[in-house]
């Protein structure tokens, strides 16, 4: 293997790029208590960053039939983008870095649990649409974080070695699925204490405190 350098970039979306934690919660809410289950703010942090048929297995049951299942998930992302829409801002430093990257050649991915619909509302939000080579969502893969599934295909789309990637995390599912694929992994601690984040590489309070040199800085060797 020749020595692991920087890149390619993946970014997580929601709680990483913007700061969509409140609508998704609310949608949440919304839906599972039209339907009598109870959801509270304790499950939705713990459930941050997995796909939705894990969330509502958890949530309704694992005896949910298939069809149920999928009208749980299609009332929630329906509401979430009705509450979102309009009100997406960025998280502190994303923009900034994500320029910085871009300036430099470095190729970017967006590879995120959420629903290809929800991820065009986001970056149409914030106006990056055309920033990324490509962009992988919940449902192109089997398994969702902490799987690697999902890195591992950003990394083939965007013909880059996964070893030379490094993705951009707030989940602690995300992080683990990131460091399954042998990636390189920057964790922001929005929604997660440092110690439960202690996978990752870097841990940083916000992206403010992240710039190029950083990422690239992790692929150098540690002087003995």
């Amino acid at each position: 293997m020749t020595e692991a350098r920087l890149e390619a970039v993946i970014w997580d979306m929601d709680g990483v790029l913007a700061d969509t934690g409140r609508y998704h919660f609310a949608a949440w809410c919304e839906v599972f208590g039209e339907k009598g289950f109870k959801f509270t703010e304790k499950d939705f942090r713990r459930h941050f960053g997995q796909r939705n048929d894990t969330i509502i297995r958890d949530t309704a049951g694992q005896d949910i039939t298939p069809t149920e299942l999928e009208a749980i998930a299609t009332e929630k992302e329906a509401a979430y983008r009705r509450i979102a829409r309009g009100k997406v801002k960025p998280l502190p430093g994303a923009m900034e870095l994500l320029r910085a990257v871009q300036a430099n050649g470095l190729k970017m991915a967006i590879a995120s649990s959420a629903p290809i619909e929800n991820i065009r509302l986001v970056l149409e939000e914030l106006g990056i649409e055309d920033n990324f080579q490509a962009i992988v969502w919940g449902r192109e893969v089997p398994k969702g974080k902490p799987d690697p599934a999902i890195y591992l295909l950003a990394a083939g789309k965007l013909g880059a070695a996964p070893h030379n990637c490094v993705v951009i995390e707030d989940a602690v599912a995300g992080v683990a699925g990131a460091k399954r694929a042998g990636m390189k992994c920057v964790a922001v601690a929005n929604n997660h204490s440092h110690a439960s984040l202690k996978e990752a590489d870097l841990i940083v309070n916000t992206l403010e405190a992240v710039g190029l040199d950083d990422l690239a800085g992790l692929f150098r060797p540690e002087l003995a």
